[in-house]
Formats: structure tokens, C-alpha cells, sequence
């Protein structure tokens, strides 16, 4: 509506401006008398002034009309230039296209033949200067290595990728650069190549570097090269710029953790594990007690060449490690917790916090004691109090949280453990039959 009004206003002042020029040529030509006269010896010529003023306009836009034509007849040939490379142009742009296209599709065969097209036809235009020349051969030859790497020909794909990477490239479209390197990094990663792939990584430049796409692709070359403290480190960040989900990212760094912890070789490396967890990750129930497991199956190695220790309980305790280990400390907020974990993990807390009972004090006793009341119903904490109470020598009262315990717990470990702490508390009351039972108890447990 608005352009059909200021249509019409534009036409309304035109018509104005034409009244204009009418009206100031009546005025200047209209009732005019004067004369030119032209002296040619011997000749003379008397010519109407307005004839005059005619003829010199019109013989303006004659000679104007004639050069304008002179200059459009010399232009031709350029102008077919421009029209032979603007349509040159648009070719390549299409190949380029299909490329994409093609490859999208999965018809990388295809894909690999418009490429080429392109190239071709670039190559044969060499002398022609167009405004993204480099870029669109370097994506020409992106496309064609991408298409080399589906159909797995290396050769022609390192090739193209080679191409690609041009300083030429690097000047006039440097984004393709850093695409380029980033899809070379993937197809290492796909060729299980983490040393090729890392050499890529590192050509990358800093702001690229930090992109969540390079991340990604980062996270992957570490955890393919079991760089387990890398990929941890790599997948933090993709979790605070939250690249995955809350869930997935929380599963994603719980499993790198783990892993960290299963790496490592001694007490001593485990620590520094732990120390480099981040709070929320040493929270994890899972995360914890992997930490613990993995404390004391270390310390079982350490200590394997070494003759068994005769004080301590009795029954199959008696082979852990009397050694002090950190892993009381990692467990506390658990133990605060017990109640709130799932089954599965309050036995495997029962399991790492026995250890730790060989040295325990009054005060911790009193502190599981204390726990202990505050969750009357859970057997596996009945199991630990009763056996701290045995460790203390209070035999009765270790007697009457294990009798209570034996009946309720599910994990064979525990179970077979409860027998065999009850079977060593009657043999110490002397107590023959109920010694014998709980032997045979215990023995029966698969």
C-alpha cells in the first residue's frame, strides 16, 4: 500500500517538473524574434536562434548517442568474458552443491564426481579472478577427500585434505581451514589413529581449539588413547558449557572418574586421583566406593608377599591389610548417608568400612554406635557396629548385633563373614555346638 502511494506521488511530480519545462520553453521560445547570423565570405546565413538552440541540442544527444554506442562496441568483448566466467561460475557453484548434496545422501560415488567437476573446471580457469575462488576449491576438495574417506581410499583422501589445507586457503577462507582440520581429526579418530589425530588437534588455532565441536572430537581422541585424566578434564568443560544433557554429562565424567581410579597403581597415585576429583564427583556413592575398593585391593597387593598378620579378626578378615587407609575419610559422607543409599551400595560400603575397623578407636566406635541407633532396622549397619564391638573385644554385645544381622542380610560376602565372626565367638565362650553350627552355616553359603 505504501509503495503504491509513493508510486503515485513520484508520477504526480513528475507531471509537475514536465508542466515545469513546458511552460519555461513557451516563455523562453514562444513570441522569440532572434536571429543568428552566420558570415561565410562571401556567403551570409540569418538562422532562427530558436532553430539553433534546437539543432545544438539535438546534435548533443546525437554525438552522446554515437560515443555511448562506440564505447558499448568496444566493451562487447569484455563483457562476453564476464558472461563466459559469471556462467563458469555458476557451474562450479553447482557441482559444489550437488557435492553436498551427493554426499549428504550417501551417494558419495556421485559426490566424488561433482567434486571433481569442480575442480576441473577450476583448474581450467586458472587466470580468472572470482571473488571466492580459493574457498569454493577448498570445499570442492573437502568434499571429495569426505567422499574418499566413506568409500576408505586414504591415498586420494589425504590428497584432496592436502589440497584443502593450502596457505592459499589459510589467507582468503581460513574457517574452511579450521573445518578442514576438524574433519581430519574425525577421520583419524575413525581410523583409530590417536598420534595423527592429536597432530591435527594441535594445528587447530586457539579459538578454535576451544569450540565445543573440538571438544568433542578431543574427548574422544583421549579416551582413545587412554589418556584417562585428559578426557576428564576435557569432558568438565563440555559439561559446563553444556554440550550434554545433565543426565549424560553426569554419566559421561562418573565413568571417566571411574576409570581414573581403576588406573590407578598404588595407594600413593590413588590419592592424587582423589585429590583431583572435583567435590561433586568424590560425592557420587559410586565414585566413592570404587575409590575404596580400589585402595584395598592395592593395599592387598602390596601386602601379598608379606606374612599374614595373627591379631585382627580371625575368620577371613583376618588377610586384609591392617594398614591405615585413606579410604574412612572418602567414605564419611556415605556413612552420614547410609540410609539413603541403594541396597546394592550399602553392601559395598559394608564391604570397604570393615577394614578399616582393625584400629578403630572408642570414639569411632561410639560414632557408628551412634549411627547404628539412628537406623535400627539396617542389618548392614548391625553387621559393622557388631563387628567394631568384636574388634574391642565386647564380645556379648558383638554377639547380639550379629545375631540380629545374620537373618536380614542378602550379600553372600556379609553373610558367610556374620557366620564365621558368630563361630569364632562361641569357640571364644567355648561353646562347641554353636561354634560347630555356624561353621557348617557358613560353609553352606554358595
Amino acid at each position: 500500500m505504501r509503495q503504491r502511494q509513493r508510486g503515485a506521488m513520484r508520477s504526480v511530480f513528475w507531471l509537475l517538473g514536465l508542466a515545469a519545462v513546458a511552460v519555461a520553453l513557451a516563455l523562453l521560445v514562444g513570441d522569440n524574434r532572434a536571429t543568428v547570423t552566420l558570415f561565410w565570405p562571401p556567403w551570409r546565413f540569418d538562422v532562427s536562434f530558436n532553430f539553433v538552440l534546437f539543432a545544438l541540442v539535438a546534435g548533443f544527444v546525437v554525438l552522446h548517442a554515437a560515443l555511448r554506442g562506440l564505447s558499448l562496441l568496444r566493451e562487447l568483448p569484455l563483457q562476453a568474458r564476464r558472461w563466459r566466467s559469471h556462467q563458469l561460475e555458476r557451474a562450479v557453484v553447482g557441482w559444489v552443491l550437488d557435492a553436498l548434496s551427493n554426499q549428504l545422501a550417501g551417494r558419495f560415488v556421485r559426490a566424488q564426481t561433482a567434486a571433481q567437476n569442480a575442480l576441473d573446471h577450476l583448474k581450467g580457469r586458472a587466470g580468472e579472478d572470482w571473488p571466492r575462488r580459493e574457498q569454493l576449491q577448498a570445499l570442492a576438495n573437502l568434499l571429495l577427500a569426505e567422499s574418499a574417506h566413506a568409500l576408505q581410499n586414504r591415498q586420494r583422501r589425504d590428497e584432496h585434505l592436502q589440497a584443502a589445507l593450502a596457505p592459499s586457503v589459510q589467507q582468503a577462507a581460513p574457517e574452511v581451514i579450521e573445518g578442514a582440520l576438524l574433519r581430519a581429526v574425525r577421520w583419524a579418530v575413525e581410523d583409530r589413529d590417536p598420534l595423527a589425530a592429536r597432530t591435527r588437534l594441535a594445528e587447530l588455532p586457539q579459538g578454535a581449539a576451544r569450540r565445543v565441536q573440538a571438544l568433542r572430537l578431543k574427548l574422544r581422541v583421549a579416551r582413545l588413547g587412554d589418556a584417562t585424566s585428559e578426557a576428564l578434564e576435557t569432558a568438565r568443560l563440555l559439561a559446563k558449557h553444556r554440550a550434554f544433557s545433565p543426565e549424560a554429562a553426569r554419566s559421561i565424567v562418573q565413568g571417566l572418574a571411574l576409570d581414573a581410579l581403576r588406573e590407578a597403581h598404588d595407594v600413593a597415585q590413588l590419592q592424587r586421583v582423589w585429590n583431583a576429583l572435583d567435590p561433586a564427583e568424590r560425592a557420587s556413592p559410586d565414585v566413592a566406593l570404587a575409590a575404596a575398593e580400589r585402595a584395598q585391593r592395592l593395599a592387598d597387593e602390596e601386602q601379598a608377599d608379606a606374612p599374614a598378620a595373627s591379631a585382627g579378626f580371625a575368620d577371613s578378615t583376618s588377610a586384609l591389610p591392617r594398614t591405615r587407609l585413606p579410604v574412612q575419610t572418602w567414605l564419611a559422607p556415605l556413612m552420614q548417608a547410609f540410609a539413603a543409599l541403594e541396597p546394592s551400595q550399602q553392601a559395598r560400603l559394608t564391604l570397604a568400612m570393615e577394614p578399616t575397623l582393625t584400629d578403630i578407636d572408642a570414639a569411632d566406635l561410639a560414632a557408628l554406635e551412634q549411627l547404628q541407633r539412628q537406623w535400627p532396622q539396617n542389618a548392614h549397619l548391625k553387621y559393622l557396629a557388631g563387628q567394631a564391638c568384636r574388634q574391642r573385644q565386647l564380645w556379648g554385645k558383638a554377639a547380639q548385633l550379629l545375631g540380629q544381622a545374620r537373618h536380614d542380610l542378602t550379600h553372600p560376602v556379609l553373610r558367610r563373614r556374620t557366620w564365621r565372626a558368630l563361630a569364632a565367638l562361641a569357640e571364644e565362650r567355648g561353646d562347641v555346638s554353636a561354634a560347630l553350627d555356624a561353621w557348617r552355616q557358613a560353609a553352606s553359603i554358595d
